[in-house]
Formats: structure tokens, sequence, C-alpha cells
């Protein structure tokens, strides 16, 4: 299974941990065992002198098409709320004390879409999509994107992408300030790495308080992270869930 979420330290790019996906037949949706790598991953590069900055990847034409919707079907049947893996990997990524730099090339859905808003540098191709079908499927935002994404976007386009479920090209996610630059295909891997292997050459204890001093405090954050989880919880559990969840698999 943790074949799926693959780490390295590309020699090619000195300071950088790279975390990728790598699930692309099934568009790189995320199980429970694929969050606890990614969260193991972000919390050991806290500790590591060898680490600097952290590059998030996936495949060729996709991010991530989010959360296994497998594994939401097997918690709402079976009653369970959202699972600890998932709030493990979200703690360390809001707590990660190093740069977090993320590529996308093609398809971002779900928490392949709220993923970015923590990180602090994010570049996508000209073909990458975004969208959060969390209502579309009787959910509610998660990640802490319903307090990050109305201060980074505003009321309207926050709500047009968390609640609506409307789709947003590359562009309109920079020109939301989702995304810092857009590229051709082809060039987010390069790109991504070497902008983690620019902010791991920086002189560390700066950029760490620079670092700080920007993202605020990060406990109000995961304060709704929590208040989120428990509104998503609940929903997963609701006959309208379960419903939403049986629809979409019969597609």
């Amino acid at each position: 299974m943790t074949d799926y979420i693959i780490v390295e330290q590309p020699s090619a790019y000195p300071g950088v941990q790279s975390i990728r996906f790598n699930r692309p037949e099934k568009k790189n949706a995320i199980t429970r065992a694929m969050y606890r790598t990614m969260a193991d991953a972000l919390n050991a590069a806290n500790t590591s002198p060898d680490i600097r900055a952290t590059a998030l990847l996936g495949t060729e034409g996709c991010f991530s098409a989010g959360n296994d919707l497998n594994d939401f079907l097997a918690a709402a049947m079976g009653g369970r709320g959202l699972e600890q893996e998932i709030l493990d990997f979200l703690y360390a990524l809001v707590k990660a004390e190093k740069p977090v730099v993320s590529g996308i090339d093609g398809l971002a859905v779900g928490i392949g879409t709220t993923i970015h808003l923590h990180c602090d540098l994010t570049i996508a191709s000209s073909r990458s999509q975004f969208r959060t079908p969390f209502v579309d499927l009787a959910l509610v935002p998660e990640a802490g994107s319903s307090l990050v994404a109305p201060r980074l976007m505003g009321h309207q386009r926050a709500f047009a992408m968390l609640a609506a479920g409307e789709a947003f090209s590359a562009d309109e996610a920079k020109e939301a300030g989702l995304v810092w630059k857009v590229v051709e295909t082809g060039e987010v891997d390069s790109l991504t790495l070497a902008t983690a292997a620019k902010l791991a050459a920086k002189p560390p204890e700066a950029l760490r308080i620079a670092r700080d001093l920007i993202r605020g405090d990060r406990g109000e954050i995961i304060a709704r992270i929590d208040e989120e989880a428990r509104h998503f919880s609940a929903r997963l559990k609701s006959a309208e869930a379960r419903a939403a969840f049986e629809a979409f698999m019969r597609r």
C-alpha cells in the first residue's frame, strides 16, 4: 500500500523531500494508509536536518481525485466518522515546520484541492482543474478550508468552490490566490522541485521565522479542522450521504 505514496530525497534537489501520489489507475484517490504515509513523512521532515523543504506531487494528468470513496462508503455504512489517519495528515500539514511546495498537473478534487490552501507555493499546469464537490456528496468542507479559503479568496469565490462545487480552472485558481504560478504541461515537476530546492538553500532559521509570521496562528486552523471534522463525521453517518455515495458508485 505504501507504494501508492513515494517518498524520496532526490539527489538533484538538495534538501528537498518529495511526496508523490502514485495510484494513477484510481486517479490518485487517497486511502487511509496513504494518509498515514504522508503524515509520517511530513512529521519526519520537522526533525531531519537533511530536509529543509517538502514538495507534494501527483502523476501526469492528475494530482488527486480526493479521498477514496470506498473508504468513505465503508465509514458511512459502518457508522464511523472521519478516520483518524485523515486528521493526522491534516495536522501534520498545517503544523509543518518547513516550507511545503505543491505541483499539480490536471485533476485536483476534494482534499486534492484543499491541500494547497496549506502549501506555501503552488504550481499548476494550464490544464489543471480544481473542484470540491463536498455538498454534492451530502458532506461539508474539510481541511480548515471553510476558514482559510474565504480569507484567501473572499466569500463569493470560496462559496462557489466549497458550497456550490463549481470547478476552477488553473487561471481562475491563480486569480483566487490558490495557485502561485501556471505553467505548461510537462514543466510542473521540475519547477516544483527546483522551487523547493531554492527554499531549502535559504538560511533556515530566518526562513522559519518569516514563514511563521506570514502563516500566523495555526491553532485557529486546527480548531476549525476539528469543528469541520465533527460535522463531516455526522454527515458521513447520514442517510443523505449514504444515498449520495451509492449513487456516485453506480455511475
